[in-house]
């Protein structure tokens, strides 16, 4: 069986195509059969205030696609527009993937791939931590 699982917490929301969904009492886990679905959990939104950086107003344009407040060419262009402005360690290629994504239609999977950056996306969101140092280790 192909589809998208999600497991959901007791009271969770999120948005399917637009509509806001919220989970019962229980924990549960649901399968999305609809390939082109657009899906939001709610704890991954932003809200428009905190898209303040190019990589946070590039993951609103994203979002809004999801949502369905924005339509997919206007996000596209935001996104691009968004990530020239982005200066990072990960580079040209981590900007590139984000842009394939969107130009693809796959704009959750760009705002996924956006919370990996180094800094911040979301507030109060965990980020990658660095691999700690070992002291045998050999520095050039």
């Amino acid at each position: 069986m192909a589809g998208l699982i999600l497991k959901l917490r007791p009271h969770e929301q999120l948005m399917i195509n637009g509509v806001l969904v919220e989970n019962g009492d229980r924990k549960t886990k649901i399968r999305v059969c609809t390939e082109d679905a657009h899906i939001l959990r709610m704890r991954d939104a932003m809200r428009p205030e905190d898209a303040k950086t190019p990589l946070t107003r590039a993951y609103f344009a994203a979002q809004t696609a999801v949502t369905g407040e924005l339509g997919a060419a206007k996000a596209k262009i935001l996104i691009a527009q968004s990530l020239a402005e982005y200066c990072s360690a990960a580079g040209d290629g981590f900007r590139q993937r984000i842009l394939d994504h969107a130009n693809a239609g796959e704009f959750y999977k760009a705002m996924r791939l956006m919370r990996e950056a180094p800094e911040p996306v979301l507030p109060g969101a965990r980020q990658p931590q660095e691999q700690p140092r070992h002291a045998n280790a050999v520095s050039a």
